[in-house]
């Protein structure tokens, strides 16, 4: 559950969440690093789509960022499309907190995989331009078309991460953040055979299998699904 901790009620919520066995997330919000840290200190232990919907860093206002950046029982979830973050703004989250601590998310909404046009969010309608999803008035960025693959090109190709760091903030963070360790997040021996191939030259997909089975591009392999 992502919330807004300053709001009336917030830190209540975020020790409930907390007690109930609930991920309790901040995002979203206007909040300030002393109010945050209570936040985290009641049990939160994500940022929600860190940087976006949260004022930025200040030098006498380090605001939510930097409390959640610097506690290290906190996940940080980033959006590599290009269009959330500035590079150099990834760079300084996986500086800061490591791979361990980064899950790449997408935040995508229905566009993702489709062409440019509207498209509902919510209560909302959204444009795609480009593959940015935005409200019609241009006033804000509103979700994203990204999927996972591309995050994760992206960060080995602009953002220079090695494919360690990458496979474990795209896999093994989140599902250890989760709680799905013992059966996801990484190649294992008695865990779920989840693969996606990508090839070795631009990092493409190439190939999905889920719970041992082809579910597409197994013919490129010269495997029989």
């Amino acid at each position: 559950v992502t919330l807004a901790p300053e709001l009336p009620g917030g830190l209540d919520s975020v020790r409930m969440l907390a007690d109930l066995g609930v991920i309790a997330a901040v995002g979203h919000t206007d909040s300030e690093y002393a109010t945050t840290l209570e936040a985290i200190d009641a049990g939160a232990s994500v940022a929600t789509h860190l940087f976006n919907a949260m004022p930025g860093i200040a030098h006498r206002a380090p605001g939510p960022i930097v409390a959640l950046l610097e506690d290290e029982r906190v996940t940080v979830e980033l959006i590599n499309d290009g269009v959330h973050l500035h590079p150099s703004v990834l760079d300084l989250a996986y500086g800061t907190a490591g791979a361990s601590r980064v899950a790449l998310i997408t935040d995508a909404m229905g566009a993702a995989g489709m062409g440019d046009g509207r498209y509902p969010l919510g209560p909302l309608q959204v444009e795609v331009r480009d593959g940015v999803a935005m409200l019609p008035d241009g006033s804000s960025i509103a979700g994203s078309t990204l999927t996972l693959d591309v995050a994760f090109k992206r960060s080995v190709t602009v953002n220079g991460l090695t494919l360690d760091q990458a496979v474990e903030s795209l896999s093994a963070t989140p599902a250890r953040l989760l709680g799905l360790a013992d059966s996801i997040g990484s190649l294992e021996a008695g865990k779920h055979a989840d693969l996606v191939v990508l090839d070795s030259a631009g990092y493409d997909l190439v190939a999905v299998m889920r719970r041992g089975r082809w579910i597409a591009g197994a013919q490129r392999l010269g495997r029989v699904s």
